[in-house]
């Protein structure tokens, strides 16, 4: 039987100095629903540094649907600029804004077939303000988790969207929320894409290192 306490342990220890990624900063700041999605949405495809910038800029113009939907589309596009996809960006996110209004009277909701019937909103962002956002057990997979979980060999899956289903299966439901704030700190910094720092490693001596050719 898997330690999961004791891996993902191991990686909260070596992580507890490193900044949190930028959509679990602004929770801190601002413990929201709302600035959770926002900032979720502008991450996809986005550099941290950028993220975190652009999601402070928008959040303190609109920090409601209302007030956003008010900003307009060109307003949300220069304000989240250089964030990638911005003008595609801003259209969904006023698009949401009137969503919300008109149907959640100003809120997000909290189910995952609402968040997901939302412009721009898939399953890791559903996820991450799921557990994020309202505390609710959720676990959000984007590319670092699902590469970190594979190459371990916790499950053997093809998408992130599958890798979510198969880790919801063995995952113990104490780790889900903070599963992903682990995976991309840990993913960016030692457990890389390409020549990972397995001597940096905590978790190391028992690892496979699946589809690993070179490592540091």
């Amino acid at each position: 039987m898997r330690d999961w306490d004791g891996e993902l342990g191991a990686i909260a220890a070596l992580m507890e100095s490193i900044p949190f990624p930028s959509v679990n900063q602004i929770e801190s700041e601002h413990s929201h629903p709302w600035d959770v999605l926002i900032s979720t949405i502008i991450s996809l495809r986005t550099r941290d540094e950028v993220t975190l910038a652009a999601s402070r800029r928008l959040l303190d113009r609109a920090p409601d649907p209302q007030c956003l939907l008010e900003l307009g589309r060109d307003t949300v596009a220069k304000l989240i600029y250089p964030a990638g996809f911005y003008s595609v960006k801003a259209d969904q996110m006023v698009r949401l804004a009137g969503i919300l209004i008109e149907n959640h009277a100003g809120g997000v909701p909290c189910v995952l077939d609402e968040l997901l019937a939302l412009p721009g909103v898939g399953l890791k962002t559903a996820n991450l303000v799921l557990g994020v956002g309202f505390g609710i057990p959720a676990i959000c997979v984007d590319i670092h988790v699902h590469r970190i979980a594979n190459r371990r060999g916790w499950i053997a899956t093809e998408k992130p969207d599958a890798s979510e289903a198969a880790l919801r299966a063995i995952v113990p439901q104490k780790w889900w929320i903070d599963l992903n704030k682990l995976l991309v700190q840990f993913g960016q910094l030692v457990c890389t894409p390409q020549s990972p720092k397995c001597s940096e490693c905590p978790i190391s001596s028992n690892c496979p290192r699946i589809g690993v050719t070179r490592q540091r």
